[in-house]
């Protein structure tokens, strides 16, 4: 459990750093790296999406994550959390980049192999190494999404803490769950997320990601099957 109060006390720090630049940027220097990280963003989840050895797999997950999310609504009840967190500890704050920035650094910060794989190495094998290197990773994206987003970014420490502190409580039940297929389908999976992220981010138009979030869990099921 260390391994993950590591990786989100990190992710508060980084974002504590990224909102106080955040402060002394014009909003001209900040619309440009905005762009620059959308870009950033766009490529890794492109990546991560390739890793795939089954596109169809990806595609049924996230069409049917999307019609469960949507039902359960879950980007609406992000939004109200986002708020609702936001009125009580950062007032001075926006709602819509409190809200997306909430979302968008949980999703970056828990989606992929490296919070499931070194999740279970916590757990199982007591070796936190591949936490510990996600959380310099984690540690620079916060600086950068909390100069855009603020504090938000802050409060998805605890997204990290519960996704990769419940993995390493429950590794030994989920280790014959996640084998190495199912964890690149779900890191497959969590690239597509990101891509729209990226999207919302280069873009005006926004994407439900919050609502596609189950597809995520989809290939524990689907992947055995197969």
């Amino acid at each position: 459990m260390i391994s993950a109060i590591v990786n989100a006390l990190v992710v508060v720090v980084g974002s504590l750093i990224g909102c106080f630049f955040r402060k002394r940027l014009s909003e001209r220097y900040a619309k440009t790296v905005t762009g620059a990280l959308g870009l950033c963003v766009l490529v890794i989840g492109v990546s991560g999406a390739l890793e795939t050895a089954n596109m169809i797999v990806v595609i049924v997950c996230v069409a049917l994550g999307a019609l469960i999310g949507t039902w359960i609504d879950i980007e609406r009840r992000l939004d109200y959390l986002g708020n609702a967190v936001q009125k009580r500890f950062a007032s001075g704050e926006r709602n819509a980049d409190f809200s997306k920035g909430f979302v968008t650094a949980s999703l970056m910060f828990c989606v992929g192999a490296m919070a499931i794989v070194g999740s279970m190495d916590s757990g199982l094998r007591g070796d936190h190494s591949t936490i510990y290197a996600k959380s310099v990773l984690d540690f620079i994206s916060s600086i950068f999404f909390a100069g855009t987003y603020g504090l938000g970014v802050a409060v998805s420490a605890v997204s990290v803490l519960v996704y990769q502190g419940a993995i390493v409580l429950l590794s030994g039940i989920v280790e014959p769950l996640l084998t190495a297929a199912v964890i690149t389908e779900m890191s497959a999976v969590g690239g597509v997320l990101i891509i729209g992220v990226a999207l919302n981010m280069l873009r005006k138009e926004h994407i439900a990601v919050g609502n596609m979030l189950p597809a995520i869990f989809l290939p524990l099921i689907i992947v055995p099957f197969l």
